[in-house]
């Protein structure tokens, strides 16, 4: 028996993704909602009725202070209870670009150390400018629900601050060693090999990291958007006959929604 999940789009000042997002999951048989953090901070305990909860990308805030601070600490010091128990409860969230800063920065993904502070963070490009491209992504291993039966993708990326670097060499290690970089960027040209260059690797990422899962698999941030290329058409050479339909992002959605089938 199917059952369809409701989606939670959460939404604040300066997103700018989240009709996109949450069409991709209606396309893929949820039921989404998009919400105004406001009225999450009003009332919490919407989240019972929810079963996904996604932070689309966009600017939120304008990241006047950094990209998806704001709203981390939105998250962080209002609403960090009762995520871990929309958590603890076997839902699901993912994060998308800004979404992914702000799982990042809130703690969601990957908790802070009380003494040691956040184990890693998204910060500026290594190109010092916005970039806006299309990069080929590999997914390692089977540990993320959002990816179960993804090989590759190709998938567009959009972001200032999207290098995602870690604390040292010894939470990087131990991220890798638990299955935790779950996607990476690969060379355009299918080539293999370790060090992905600009601007196949479009931020300079440790480790060509391009989205990280919690230690459950069903807490997922990544930079790439997957909701911009759900359909054939929305491939960069469709009108040459390449790119598969549905296109490469669509299976990210459809995951979730089949995980409570």
């Amino acid at each position: 028996m199917f059952v369809q999940p409701r989606v939670l789009i959460l939404r604040a000042p300066g997103t700018n993704c989240d009709m996109e997002t949450a069409y991709a999951f209606e396309r893929a048989g949820g039921k989404a909602e998009r919400w105004h953090i406001n009225r999450l901070l009003d009332d919490p305990g919407l989240l019972t009725d929810v079963q996904i909860l996604c932070i689309p990308g966009g600017f939120s805030y304008g990241d006047d202070v950094a990209a998806g601070r704001i709203l981390a600490n939105q998250i962080q010091h209002h609403l960090a209870g009762h995520l871990e128990g929309f958590k603890a409860a076997g839902k699901l969230i993912l994060g998308i670009c800004n979404g992914f800063q702000v799982l990042i920065k809130s703690g969601l993904l990957l908790p802070n150390d009380p003494a040691l502070g956040p184990p890693a963070t998204l910060t500026w490009n290594d190109s010092g400018k916005f970039e806006d491209r299309w990069v080929r992504l590999e997914v390692q291993g089977s540990k993320c629900v959002f990816l179960k039966g993804i090989d590759r993708m190709l998938l567009p990326v959009a972001h200032a601050e999207g290098k995602f670097v870690t604390r040292d060499a010894a939470v990087l290690d131990a991220l890798a060693r638990d299955g935790q970089l779950v996607l990476k960027y690969r060379r355009l040209s299918g080539e293999d090999g370790a060090g992905v260059p600009y601007p196949d690797n479009p931020n300079g990422s440790a480790a060509d990291t391009a989205g990280v899962c919690d230690a459950t698999g069903r807490v997922f941030g990544l930079m790439p958007h997957p909701e911009r290329h759900i359909d054939s058409s929305q491939h960069p050479r469709s009108s040459r006959g390449e790119g598969r339909d549905p296109g490469d992002g669509f299976r990210v959605f459809r995951n979730a929604v089949e995980f409570f089938a």
